[in-house]
């Protein structure tokens, strides 16, 4: 019996799993309980997050987003931080690119959860904190599963995603860790 094909966000994970590699090892060397290294952490994401999230509002393809780039700013003034001048993304926006892009920052939030127990005391973590509601991740992959509707999708998303990954990575490398 053959096995049966992935769903879309299987796909997407796979093909982008070293990106996604690329962005744990970036951000893996920031020390979260350090008030300079944390900082740090923040400006990388406030360097990428604003201008994904400006983007994904603006999308007719999605629902209205969560915004984490508040609690980012919030978190950033608790360190006395000013947001840095965002990257430029110039991605498409289609509802595959939308889709990736959401993918990707929605991840991070997952992730985010779990490096928030590494934040330093007395240190803000407002925004790593802020998860998803409970099934909000299983939503959005069913979600995007649905939305996707054929391998030319695919291989809009994947290199969409790849480059927003991409993006996460070398606001991490400008900062150093």
């Amino acid at each position: 019996m053959d096995d049966p094909a992935p769903l879309p966000h299987q796909r997407l994970r796979g093909a982008t799993q070293a990106s996604h590699d690329r962005v744990d090892a970036a951000y893996g060397r920031f020390d979260l309980g350090d008030r300079s290294s944390y900082g740090a952490f923040l400006l990388a994401h406030a360097r990428v997050l604003p201008a994904i999230e400006a983007v994904l509002a603006g999308s007719e393809h999605l629902s209205p987003i969560d915004p984490r780039t508040p609690l980012l700013d919030r978190d950033l003034a608790d360190l006395g931080l000013a947001r840095p001048t965002p990257m430029v993304v110039a991605l498409p926006v289609s509802a595959a690119a939308a889709w990736a892009m959401l993918y990707v920052v929605e991840g991070s939030r997952l992730g985010g959860v779990m490096l928030a127990r590494s934040v330093g005391p007395g240190l803000p973590r407002a925004y790593l904190s802020a998860g998803h509601a409970r099934g909000g991740w299983r939503n959005l992959l069913a979600a995007l599963d649905a939305a996707a509707q054929d391998d030319e999708w695919m291989d809009e998303a994947i290199p969409t995603a790849r480059a927003v990954f991409d993006l996460y990575a070398v606001a991490a490398e400008q900062d150093g860790g």
